[in-house]
């Protein structure tokens, strides 16, 4: 698929990876919504300015069924279409097994994994209908190998695993592609806020020897969305940490 002039919806990017994915679909010539439980800013805003592409802010909840229904209509309203899909957002509640409430469980996998599937359900009759389009869901090595005091966070980045090989089936012959990336450990607050020690720790599982960066993952996204014949695949992108002998 030719990015140049195409309508990219990325959820919660407003930050981290999901807004490393923004900055690069628009350097590549796409038209991106930016997205957000809480209003984007005109700050942030201003930083697409120089790739001269449209852009929106988009609000919501993609855990809503309705409000992600909401969302995706409004783009089509302003931009005629969303081209490519990218169900970044997403939350954690870390805590061991036996400390983890139902709540705890159920909101990760609400926005997670629900969220996707709000997300995925809202946008198909339209790409359906234009017999193209291409979904990219970012999912975890930890939903590829699990982890402690992640019961909830691997359950859904699994399950997000699950849901792109089984969607992908169901529209590729609509000319729709649905793949998913597995990030390793990337540059965020949360490795931002890691002690030396738990970063020392970290890299011993990195054949790579260094944590990955946004931008990188975001390269990854992109290629995805350009590869016409590649669909229901999940890429982990994690310096080797999943690779298998």
């Amino acid at each position: 698929m030719e990015l140049q002039g195409k309508n990219v919806f990325i959820t919660g990017s407003s930050r981290g990876i999901g807004l490393a994915v923004a900055h690069r679909f628009a350097s590549l010539g796409a038209n991106v919504i930016l997205n957000g439980r809480r209003p984007i800013s005109a700050q942030l805003l201003e930083e697409f300015e120089v790739y001269k592409v449209k852009v929106l802010a988009i609000s919501g909840d993609v855990a809503d069924g309705v409000d992600a229904k909401r969302m995706i209509e409004e783009a089509i309203a302003s931009l005629g279409s969303v081209d490519i899909l990218v169900n970044n957002a997403g939350i954690t509640k870390d805590k061991l097994m036996l400390k983890m409430t139902e709540d705890d469980f159920e909101a990760v996998l609400k926005i997670n994994l629900t969220g996707a599937f709000n997300m995925t359900q809202s946008v198909l009759k339209q790409m359906t209908k234009a017999r193209q389009g291409a979904i990219i869901n970012i999912s975890s090595v930890v939903g590829l190998t699990g982890n402690i005091g992640q019961a909830n966070y691997a359950a859904s980045k699994a399950g997000l695993i699950g849901f792109t090989k089984s969607v992908a089936r169901e529209v590729a012959g609509r000319g729709i592609r649905v793949n998913a990336v597995a990030p390793g450990f990337i540059e965020s607050d949360m490795t931002d806020a890691m002690t030396d020690k738990v970063k020392e720790m970290a890299l011993t599982q990195i054949p790579m020897k260094r944590i990955g960066k946004p931008e990188e993952v975001a390269s990854l996204v992109t290629f995805l969305a350009e590869q016409e014949y590649l669909t229901g695949q999940v890429l982990a992108i994690d310096g080797g940490m999943t690779m298998q002998g």
